[in-house]
């Protein structure tokens, strides 16, 4: 057989033997090159997540007063609503009557004639709107109150922020009790994508980076999200871990229950790269084959280090700007194979001339 070369491998410690495929040859075969490049390198993770609501910009209505649902603003989930917008109104008999007592209070603070007299009431005063407030009467609502000193009976609930109705459990004209939900209200203006990253993988990840999102809703959008919770416990099963995605959403356009992709891209320094496509493996070893001009071919052993996409970083085995075949290489791999046998057969032949039986090298 061919010295140095077996079963595609190379003896350690001997050049590797050149070998020649004329140049019209690689062209039939389809022999393309690559040079050797020194490159950026990008790492990237891809993880399927879902889109939940922000906890912290969620909304859930429950009634701090017994009443009866007088009207509804507001019926079914997916509404949109703005910021202080009705969403429904309880008629209270029981807010009447501290509103009726805040009104009191005013005109008796009003008519003392003393900074003490009017201490009193003052005190009376705080302690009334402390109480509306704890029923769910906003701050412009008691402003109001106190210009018109006009008490009511009905109790008008806005919304905290531009948001989306999520669930309205009462009907129109039903008694409400302390405690009773009245109506869930989400602000979808940043929204969370709880999203699955293998533990092999949570090393790369960290608090404050940027993450892309996309949709397949959106095709070709690209959404920016910063990873704000890395969860420490896995899932045993799974081999996951749980990580939390906050994504700006002014247009409402990812929705709750929502399946996206997160994409990591991280920079890993610069390194010399060669095509995935030039790299031939040889069970223990990794075999490139080097173009030296003219048809010329040299099989190189090379170091590799890791896969980025369609390149390998290398180690050692090659130099920057050397050309290797990145393409049918499998061919030519069979073409040095089949002159390696050939010239190992002449190798055995030519000696014999001259040498006596059973003298084979």
């Amino acid at each position: 057989g061919m010295p140095g070369m077996k079963q595609g491998e190379m003896k350690g410690g001997e050049k590797p033997r050149e070998f020649v495929v004329p140049v019209e040859r690689q062209q039939q075969i389809g022999v393309r090159y690559a040079k050797v490049e020194r490159k950026p390198l990008r790492h990237s993770i891809r993880a399927v997540g879902l889109i939940v609501p922000d906890k912290t910009r969620n909304w859930q209505f429950v009634s701090r007063v017994d009443g009866y649902v007088q009207k509804l603003d507001v019926t079914a989930p997916g509404e949109l609503v703005d910021k202080n917008a009705p969403l429904l109104s309880i008629y209270s008999p029981d807010l009447l009557t501290s509103e009726r007592e805040f009104v009191e209070l005013l005109r008796m603070r009003d008519q003392a004639k003393s900074k003490d007299a009017r201490e009193t009431p003052q005190r009376l005063i705080e302690s009334a709107k402390r109480r509306l407030q704890l029923w769910n009467v906003t701050d412009q609502q008691i402003a109001d109150l106190e210009k018109t000193r006009k008490a009511s009976d009905t109790l008008t609930l806005l919304s905290p922020f531009r948001g989306v109705v999520q669930s309205v459990p009462v009907e129109q004209g039903k008694n409400v009790k302390v405690g009773d939900m009245l109506v869930e209200v989400a602000d979808l203006s940043v929204v969370w994508v709880w999203a699955e990253f293998y533990e092999n993988e949570l090393s790369m990840l960290q608090v404050g980076q940027n993450i892309d999102i996309s949709a397949k809703s959106y095709p070709g959008e690209k959404f920016e999200g910063t990873l704000s919770v890395i969860n420490p416990f896995l899932d045993e099963a799974k081999r996951t871990a749980k990580v939390r995605i906050d994504i700006p959403n002014p247009d409402f356009k990812l929705r709750p229950g929502m399946y996206v992709n997160a994409d990591l891209e991280m920079d890993m320094g610069e390194a010399l790269t060669v095509p995935v496509s030039a790299v031939m493996p040889t069970g223990t070893r990794n075999v490139v084959f080097v173009d030296k001009g003219e048809g010329k071919l040299e099989p190189r052993i090379v170091e590799l280090g890791t896969k980025y996409a369609d390149i390998y970083e290398v180690k050692s085995g090659l130099q920057e700007n050397e050309r290797v075949v990145a393409s049918a290489n499998f061919l030519i791999d069979a073409e040095s194979k089949v002159q390696g046998a050939l010239r190992g057969f002449e190798e055995e032949q030519t000696p014999q001339d001259g040498m006596s039986p059973g003298g084979k090298p």
